[in-house]
């Protein structure tokens, strides 16, 4: 299918102050989590919450920064979430895609909102 990006905008509600950052996010249905560069981290003063342990895709297991909370903002959607600090580009895992209500596009590589919710996310509550 080939890997797909998605700009996405990140800031820290508990400093409103500081400037959002825009970045071109791996989106990784595989991966469970949102992980962050070190940069994004320094940029958006976020707070490291604890270590956590992580496997990550070579079959290595890390301790890495647990960060957060970090808004997530794509199109007309937004969450909230923590991340783990990690590798040299910013991932957007499942759970977050699921709290944003987005969705990969097969054919065209993108991420999009649900068309099925277009003005606002739905979710499954069960």
């Amino acid at each position: 299918m080939g890997l797909t990006y998605a700009k996405i905008k990140l800031s820290n509600p508990r400093k409103p102050e500081l400037k959002s950052v825009e970045v071109n996010s791996l989106v990784d249905s595989g991966a469970l989590f949102m992980s962050i560069t070190e940069t994004v981290l320094i940029q958006l003063e976020l707070e490291e919450l604890e270590k956590r342990s992580v496997k990550i895709d070579d079959g290595s297991i890390k301790s890495v920064p647990f960060v957060g909370p970090i808004r997530i903002d794509f199109e007309n959607r937004f969450c909230f979430t923590g991340a783990m600090v990690l590798g040299d580009e910013p991932l957007l895992g499942a759970v977050p895609m699921e709290e944003l209500d987005v969705i990969l596009h097969p054919a065209s590589r993108k991420l999009v909102v649900n068309p099925e919710h277009p003005n606002v996310p739905q979710y499954i509550m069960y």
